[in-house]
C-alpha cells in the first residue's frame, strides 16, 4: 500500500508529490484501511489533487472505493475563477441521492402488512434497467421538470410544500435546458418514477434507536419502532446521457483540461463555454433526479393509502429529507482565512451543513445526513456538526461503501445464500434479477458502524437515529 501519514485516529494524509497541487486527506480509521485490497482509490485521490484550481486538499470519506475519475466518497473544491469542473467528479448518475420518508405507523401494529405493502410498491415503482415508467409525461412536462425541478411536482399535486422545503436546494437547481441533448431528453422521458438498477434500492425500515431526541423530533422522527422508507435513486438515463455527452465533447475539444495521470479526469474550466454548458445540463439532470424521487414518494404514499385504508396525512407520511450525493455545486467557504467562491465536487458524498449555516427549515438543527448501510444491516440519520465547514467543506460520506467489487461478489456469493441471510434477519426481499441480489450482498459493503464512527469521530456529523430494514426492494 502507498505510504500514507496517520494524522489522528480518524484522519490520514497523502503528502504532496509529483503533480499534486495539494495534499490528499482520507477520513478513515485503521480497521477500514485494512479493507483496501489495492492502492487504486488512493491513487485517484492523488490524481484529483493535481487538477487546476483545487484548494486545500483532495479529500475522501470513509466509504472510499474506486470510481470513474474521482473515487467514490471523493470531495474536492475548485476556485470559481481559476478552477475546473469535472464530469468524473460528479459521475454518470447525476443527483443520485436518497429520500427518507418517515411515518407515525408503529412497526408492531403494521408487521403483518409489510409484505403486501412492499408488493404493492413493487408493482407501482418500476425497477431494473429496462423497465419503463407507467407515469407518462409530455416533452413539455420534461422540459419544465428540468427547468424548475420539484416545483413542477407541487403544481401537479405530486408534492407538498413540506416536501419542497425538505428537499436539498428546495428541489430546484438553476439550469438552462438548451444544454441538454435530445438524446438525453429522450432517455429520461419514460423513466420518471423509476428506481433503476445497480445499487439503487427502496427499503422499508423501522426506527431502531434514537440518539438525539430533540433533533430527531425536528426531523420528523417521533418514536422508536415507527416505520420509515428510504429511496435511493437519481436522474436515471437522462443524467447518464448528460455525462456521456460532455465527456465525449471534452475528448473532442483541443482546449479541454486533460490529466497526465488519468484520462477519466478530463475537465473544463468553469468559465469556459463547455464548463458553463455542463453546469447547466448537470443542474437540469439534478432537477429531474429530485422529481424522480418525489414521484416515487408519491407512489409510496398511494401504496400506504391502499394497504392501510386511510389518507397518507393521517399516517404522518412525510419527507424527512431528500439529498443528493453526486453533484458539483457553487458554494462559498473560508480558505486560508478568506472567503472564496468555489465549485465543490461531491462524488458519492453529501452535504452536512451545521446549524445556523444552512438556513431554511433545518437552520436550528443542521441538515440531515442520510447514510444507508447494506440491505441486511442498519442505516443512520446524522446531522452536520459545527466547524465541519472548515474540515470537509461541510461534506460527509454517502453510505457504507463497497469493500468488494461486483465481480468478486459474483465469485463469492450465491442468491440462495444472500436470501437465506436476509430471511434469518426477518427481512422480506423483492429483486428484479439474481444478479442484483448477489452483487448487493451485505458482505460486499463495509461495516456501516465503523464508517459512522469515523464521521462522528472526525467531527463531521453526529448520529441522530438508527434504522433497521424490514423489507428491501432491489433493482
Amino acid at each position: 500500500m502507498l505510504q500514507i501519514k496517520k494524522i489522528n485516529e480518524y484522519q490520514y494524509e497523502i503528502p504532496r508529490t509529483g503533480n499534486m497541487k495539494v495534499p490528499g486527506t482520507i477520513y478513515i480509521n485503521d480497521d477500514l484501511l485494512r479493507n483496501f485490497t489495492d492502492d487504486e482509490p488512493l491513487k485517484q485521490v492523488m490524481h484529483v489533487a493535481s487538477l487546476p484550481g483545487i484548494v486545500k486538499s483532495s479529500m475522501a470519506m470513509p466509504d472510499i472505493h474506486l470510481g470513474y475519475g474521482f473515487p467514490i466518497g471523493g470531495v474536492a473544491a475548485f476556485d470559481y475563477d481559476t478552477g475546473i469542473i469535472s464530469p468524473g467528479g460528479v459521475g454518470y448518475d447525476i443527483n443520485c441521492g436518497v429520500s427518507l420518508i418517515v411515518t407515525d405507523i408503529d412497526y408492531g401494529e403494521a408487521k403483518d402488512k409489510i409484505r403486501i405493502l412492499l408488493d404493492e410498491i413493487y408493482k407501482s415503482v418500476p425497477a431494473g434497467i429496462d423497465n419503463k415508467s407507467s407515469f407518462q409525461i409530455t416533452t413539455e412536462d420534461e422540459s419544465e421538470i428540468m427547468a424548475s425541478g420539484i416545483e413542477w411536482a407541487y403544481n401537479k399535486g405530486y408534492a407538498t410544500k413540506h416536501d419542497m422545503e425538505r428537499t436539498e436546494e428546495n428541489g430546484s437547481m438553476p439550469s438552462n435546458i438548451s444544454s441538454v441533448s435530445d438524446k438525453a431528453i429522450k432517455r429520461g422521458k419514460n423513466e420518471l418514477g423509476t428506481l433503476g438498477a445497480g445499487n439503487h434500492f427502496l427499503e422499508i425500515d423501522r426506527i431502531d434507536q434514537i440518539m438525539d431526541g430533540i433533533k430527531a423530533k425536528k426531523f420528523g422522527i417521533k418514536n422508536k419502532n415507527n416505520l420509515a422508507i428510504m429511496v435511493h435513486t437519481g436522474s436515471r438515463g437522462l443524467g447518464h446521457q448528460v455525462a456521456t455527452d460532455y465527456l465525449m465533447r471534452l475528448n473532442e475539444e483541443s482546449d479541454s483540461i486533460k490529466s497526465d495521470d488519468d484520462r477519466q479526469l478530463i475537465s473544463a474550466y468553469i468559465h469556459s463555454r463547455t464548463g458553463e454548458d455542463y453546469m447547466n445540463a448537470m443542474n437540469a439532470a439534478a432537477n429531474f433526479g429530485f422529481v424522480n424521487r418525489q414521484i416515487i414518494t408519491y407512489k409510496i404514499r398511494k401504496a400506504f393509502e391502499k394497504i392501510f385504508g386511510t389518507e397518507f396525512e393521517n399516517m404522518g407520511i412525510e419527507t424527512l429529507y431528500s439529498l443528493t450525493h453526486n453533484m458539483a455545486k457553487v458554494e462559498t467557504h473560508v480558505v486560508d482565512g478568506s472567503r472564496r467562491k468555489l465549485v465543490v465536487h461531491r462524488k458519492g458524498a453529501t452535504r452536512a451543513l451545521p446549524a445556523h449555516v444552512c438556513g431554511g427549515y433545518f437552520n436550528e438543527t443542521g441538515h440531515p445526513v442520510i447514510i444507508p448501510g447494506n440491505m441486511a444491516g442498519p442505516s443512520y440519520v446524522m446531522v452536520g456538526l459545527p466547524g465541519n465547514e472548515d474540515i470537509t467543506f461541510s461534506s460527509s460520506c454517502h453510505g457504507a461503501g463497497r469493500v468488494l467489487s461486483r465481480k468478486r461478489a459474483n465469485e463469492q456469493f450465491t442468491r440462495d445464500g444472500v436470501e437465506m441471510e436476509l430471511r434469518s434477519r426477518g427481512i422480506y426481499l423483492r429483486a428484479t434479477t439474481k444478479k442484483a441480489i448477489i452483487e448487493e450482498s451485505p458482505e460486499s459493503y463495509k461495516n456501516i458502524d465503523d464508517v459512522v464512527k469515523v464521521i462522528h469521530g472526525a467531527k463531521i456529523a453526529a448520529p441522530v437515529a438508527k434504522l433497521i430494514p424490514v423489507a428491501v426492494m432491489k433493482g
